[in-house]
């Protein structure tokens, strides 16, 4: 299990409550590695995440970021819940 003395990659110019939609989203990517999640919530979480992050280019930069931070990788948690109909994602230790 990874440390949790790390950042979340986070833009100052988000409100309060993008910064609670995109913090939700990179903890169900912690979720997925560390616990496991519900597939679907970690799908509505990703949709709630894309309305703040919309392009793609943003989108990979908070991924590198938080790879670089924390060692999960919000790309891979993402297509294991579009590629599969299993009701929980739990990623394996890498």
């Amino acid at each position: 299990m990874q440390s949790k003395s790390y950042s979340y990659p986070l833009n100052p110019a988000w409100s309060t409550t993008e910064i609670e939609t995109v913090v939700a989203m990179l903890r169900a990517v912690e979720d997925a590695y560390e616990v496991g999640i519900n597939r679907q919530v970690l799908l509505r979480r990703y949709r709630a995440f894309k309305k703040i992050v919309n392009s793609k280019a943003e989108e990979k930069q908070i991924g590198r970021e938080f790879e670089k931070e924390s060692g999960y990788v919000l790309y891979r948690v993402v297509k294991a819940a579009q590629e599969t109909s299993a009701k929980k994602i739990k990623m394996a230790g890498e």
